[in-house]
């Protein structure tokens, strides 16, 4: 039976008949598992040997830096979502990417990067991974060959966004995957901006999927939470990582995330037409100089997004016409949406990004930031008050 995805949101991974009768998957808040006697411990040990060996057999819950039920009912939701075999749920989603990249990489290893991905995993990549020998190139993943060209004999990873933040461009991924097998190489994709909803890079032939979880996938901004979705072997090398170097999250965010996660496609679909409304709305606006969206054809990616992306995300950035306090004073005077570094969630949140990343104009340039650049995360409100609000705003500077 083929289940659709919102079917899947709701009912995936998640056991029919639960503890207690529960109709929701309780939050199991314990830190550690006890056994019934040493017989007991001496079978988990001899089943979790042979799982190390390869063996494709299940273990029981021993201590919470491992695995807790509800973590791995979101796991399994997850994976089901995402259409991977296995998913691994972090404490944020940093922790899924920088766990992910220190157990496929070593000393002496280089990644290839797209410049314009987060400015976190930018950081880490070029800063802390540099420490430990391993080397990093950041490309514009738009520029003719820059893939290709960036290759090394000892490249071990490419990863990038899709869509970017915050210009939104959508990376090719047919063009991501034909580079990354002729050379043998893993491809890892943020697909935080997408969602399931919109789009699922492993059906493209990507390795690795990851999600700041705390974004469109929780969608109340009460939790952090990261995820990485992919083939068994992969994860299960990660897995291993994520037991030493303990980036795991907590059962009651486990909990929230499931809650969440129910409602994705019903969320996700209704910011998808607010923000083509929105854009469309901004794009003819004579205060607006540019509208960032994939949606429109203005969008330098948009054949790209229309054949890989069911929907264009939550997410439209644009550029106010007059500078930086012009764009200060518009922010300022809109009503509906907080002010904030976050998005994906049901309520709309706006910023004027350079200024959450330096007070210094030369390293907003650097990172490739403008001064007059506004990232609007559209929520779930009425698109006609949205509208509206946007109007007054522009009216009014």
């Amino acid at each position: 039976m083929t289940t659709h995805l919102s079917t899947q949101a709701v009912h995936a991974g998640e056991d029919k008949h639960k503890p207690y009768g529960s109709l929701t998957t309780p939050i199991v808040q314990t830190s550690t598992y006890t056994f019934e006697d040493t017989a007991e411990i001496l079978e988990f040990m001899r089943r979790k040997a042979a799982r190390n060996a390869g063996a494709d057999l299940a273990l029981r819950d021993e201590y919470g830096r491992y695995s807790n039920p509800t973590q791995s009912t979101a796991e399994r939701k997850l994976a089901a979502l995402e259409g991977g075999e296995h998913a691994l749920l972090f404490a944020t989603g940093m922790a899924a990417i920088t766990t992910s990249m220190l157990a496929l990489l070593s000393s002496g290893d280089h990644v290839v990067m797209a410049f314009d991905c987060y400015r976190r995993t930018r950081e880490f990549a070029t800063a802390f991974l540099k420490r430990w020998g391993i080397e990093a190139t950041l490309i514009s993943f738009d520029r003719p060959g820059a893939l290709a060209g960036a290759v090394q004999p000892n490249t071990r990873l490419i990863f990038c966004e899709s869509p970017t933040n915050p210009y939104l461009r959508v990376m090719d991924l047919a063009q991501l995957i034909a580079v990354a097998r002729e050379h043998g190489i893993i491809t890892m994709i943020d697909s935080t901006f997408a969602t399931p909803v919109n789009m699922r890079p492993l059906a493209y032939g990507v390795d690795l999927v990851v999600h700041s979880a705390s974004k469109y996938l929780a969608g109340h901004n009460d939790l952090l939470a990261g995820a990485v979705i992919g083939a068994r072997p992969i994860l299960d090398r990660i897995e291993q990582a994520r037991g030493v170097l303990g980036g795991v999250g907590s059962p009651n965010d486990a909990y929230l995330l499931l809650r969440g996660l129910k409602t994705l496609d019903l969320r996700v679909r209704r910011q998808n037409e607010n923000a083509m409304r929105v854009a469309r709305y901004l794009e003819r606006h004579p205060a607006v100089e540019r509208v960032h969206y994939p949606g429109l054809p203005s969008h330098p990616d948009y054949e790209v997004a229309c054949r890989q992306m069911s929907g264009f995300g939550g997410v439209v950035s644009f550029e106010i016409a007059g500078g930086q306090e012009r764009t200060s004073r518009f922010v300022d005077r809109l009503r509906l949406p907080y002010i904030g570094p976050t998005l994906g969630g049901v309520e709309s949140i706006v910023q004027q990004q350079a200024l959450f990343v330096s007070l210094d104009p030369v390293e907003r340039r650097a990172a490739g930031l403008r001064d007059n650049l506004v990232r609007y995360a559209v929520g779930i409100e009425d698109v006609e008050d949205l509208i509206d609000d946007l109007a007054q705003a522009l009216d009014g500077i």
